[in-house]
């Protein structure tokens, strides 16, 4: 039985990749590719022949029998566009699926956007959330901030640079003007590494085309903030901004900026009521 092998692939740079992945990809009988063009090229530039398949977010189910078939005679690596796979991409599926046919899953760990963003932050990083993509459309975004607006850990999420400036507008509103580092094409050419305030950061980019892969890291709650007021006192706080006219949603939100609670906690509190 196969092996299947997870293998990180430069975010950018390639002499990021590590020797052992190239050996890797170079001893497996297939290689599960999100984007077979840019692997190819990545292959091509070290001279790695081994056939490619591609596996991403819209054929996951129907490739699954191929790859796990594949496993069942020799080892299989996984990569992604760049980065370590299976973070924010469909490899989860495929590392349940191979675990339940018994197949045994290795990681060859390496270049990861999310880890080079956090260790050159200087945030903390004893203890951080990471979120993923923010949500495309304004609302979801800023119902996933609200209901992390109270943790102390350092933030982290991915973003789109044609998104850029409204996320950083909504993360201003939902989590106050808190540090912020913005990551963007990390170890490309035209890297950049903006570190400031938000409303600072909104300032830097609205000046300029933004582009690239981003990635943000974002300061946790303040502690002093975190003393989480108790049920009757956020209860009379809602219901107070309910009388002054505000809906329910719109009240909630600006409580749960004072109360430690998470919007989606105190709106729940009031349908309580």
């Amino acid at each position: 039985m196969g092996t299947l092998y997870i293998v990180a692939t430069p975010i950018g740079n390639l002499e990021d990749l590590s020797p052992r992945a190239v050996r890797i990809m170079d001893e497996v009988g297939l290689i599960a590719a999100e984007d077979t063009r840019r692997t190819r090229k990545l292959l091509s530039y070290f001279e790695i022949n081994t056939p490619l398949t591609s596996y991403f977010e819209h054929n996951k189910i129907k490739k699954l029998d191929r790859i796990l078939s594949a496993l069942s005679s020799d080892d299989v690596a996984l990569v992604s566009d760049g980065g370590m796979p299976t973070i924010s991409d469909p490899g989860y599926h495929l590392v349940r699926s191979a675990l339940e046919s018994g197949y045994n899953v290795l990681s060859v760990p390496g270049p990861s956007a999310l880890m080079a963003a956090l260790s050159i932050s200087g945030l903390p990083t004893d203890a951080f959330v990471y979120l993923g993509f923010l949500p495309r459309k304004s609302s979801e975004r800023q119902r996933v901030l609200s209901d992390n607006s109270a943790d102390v850990r350092t933030l982290v999420f991915f973003e789109s640079p044609y998104r850029l400036l409204d996320s950083l507008a909504d993360i201003e509103s939902e989590l106050g003007n808190r540090p912020i580092a913005v990551c963007r094409e990390l170890t490309k050419i035209h890297e950049e590494i903006f570190r400031g305030d938000i409303r600072s950061a909104i300032a830097h980019f609205n000046n300029s085309a933004v582009r690239g892969e981003i990635t943000l890291v974002v300061g946790g709650c303040p502690k002093a903030l975190v003393d989480k007021w108790n049920d009757d006192l956020t209860l009379a706080h809602l219901k107070s901004s309910v009388q002054s006219g505000k809906t329910l949603s719109e009240a909630s939100k600006e409580v749960a900026k004072k109360s430690g609670w998470s919007r989606k906690d105190v709106y729940s509190l009031g349908l309580q009521d």
